[in-house]
């Protein structure tokens, strides 16, 4: 497992440049082996973040969301690793996860949606979780909705925590 120890904990991200740059960092890091899950709600900038960690690995492009395929593998530009990344959204099931036949050992995997996915599958792994601020507007914590579509802004800030699992 890689050193993300250097960027474990939870920092504010104030715009889609600065997620890709946290990405860049993140991907200089990352090494065959390396699995990040990604969790959020939609536009919460998961695929920003991915887009920079394929940069910061040196991988062929462009980074596209790949809910509809599943998974693309990104080959290396700089005899690296390659990146696979994975899109679990539509995934039932970490069995239908593992049907996918992953190579954990030999890429850095990237799995939007991940949560509760890759348990059992691979010994350790690093959680990003992106958490999309609406302008001090959230969660209704007296009725659990959440703010309104005309509040939610691309450009605003979001809380990224990253944490070594298990």
């Amino acid at each position: 497992m890689s050193g993300l120890a250097s960027v474990e904990g939870t920092r504010e991200i104030s715009s889609p440049a600065d997620m890709e740059a946290f990405g860049r960092a993140i991907g200089a890091e990352l090494r065959a082996g390396d699995l990040v899950v990604l969790t959020g709600p939609l536009g919460a900038g998961k695929t920003t973040l991915t887009r920079g960690i394929a940069a910061g690995l040196g991988v062929r492009g462009p980074v596209q969301s790949p809910t509809f395929v599943i998974a693309r593998t990104h080959p290396s530009l700089v005899d690296g690793p390659p990146l696979v990344h994975v899109d679990a959204y539509r995934l039932g099931s970490p069995a239908e996860l593992d049907d996918l036949g992953l190579d954990y050992d030999n890429s850095v995997t990237i799995v939007e949606w991940g949560r509760g996915m890759v348990e059992g599958l691979v010994d350790s792994w690093w959680e990003v979780e992106l958490d999309r601020q609406w302008h001090g507007h959230g969660v209704d914590s007296a009725c659990g909705t959440t703010a309104h579509d005309a509040e939610l802004d691309a450009d605003a800030p979001r809380l990224v925590t990253v944490t070594r699992r298990p």
